[in-house]
């Protein structure tokens, strides 16, 4: 599953807007990209420019990914053909990509491979409607990607100190690893008992 969420620049200008009560409307920020797995842990991130576009951010995302994946989920702002393909070529021969589509998509009938699978998403949602689409195909499990928004905006928080680009992009990287680390030491180990 991928998410992406902002993180506020912290530096002179909001210092400044808060000390005087000025309005800074230029408030700068970075948006991160969260990969999230089944299990909770974050397997890859991206922090870019807040003018960045989601879907080309999660075919890079992917590109760094050496799994094979059965499932992938996303939410409407990654519905492109090229990230179909790029989870295509890393997905599984039973591959299933859940992303909305656009509300004003139409089906493409020369589809082909993964991209059908938008086609066939666009057909149900004619259907049964947009909401009993999510339900039925499991679009909610996009909750994943959106804890682990959560748990990097609670715990490590929703702005970033550093103030150089490389900087901040290292600070990303090790609140993200903090992170799984903290998932590693809090998951529990279960086993079934069977009588």
């Amino acid at each position: 599953m991928i998410d992406s969420t902002g993180l506020k620049r912290v530096g002179d200008g909001e210092w400044h807007a808060h000390k005087h009560r000025t309005s800074n409307k230029r408030r700068r920020w970075r948006k991160l990209h969260l990969a999230v797995d089944g299990n909770g842990f974050i397997v890859a991130s991206r922090l870019n420019e807040s003018t960045s576009d989601d879907a080309a951010t999660g075919v890079e995302l992917l590109g760094g990914l050496r799994t094979t994946i059965d499932r992938f989920t996303a939410d409407g702002a990654y519905d492109s053909r090229a990230l179909y393909e790029a989870v295509s070529a890393i997905g599984s021969p039973a591959l299933k990509i859940v992303i909305p589509p656009k509300s004003t998509a139409v089906v493409d009938f020369r589809a082909q491979g993964a991209w059908r699978q938008r086609n066939e998403a666009l057909e149900r949602i004619e259907q049964v409607g947009r909401r009993q689409w999510r339900k039925e195909s499991g679009a909610d499990g996009q909750a994943r990607a959106e804890n682990g928004m959560y748990r990097y905006k609670s715990i490590i928080g929703d702005r970033l100190r550093a103030r150089t680009a490389g900087a901040q992009k290292t600070e990303a990287l090790i609140a993200v690893n903090v992170l799984n680390q903290m998932t590693e030491l809090g998951t529990p180990e279960s086993v079934a008992i069977r009588a």
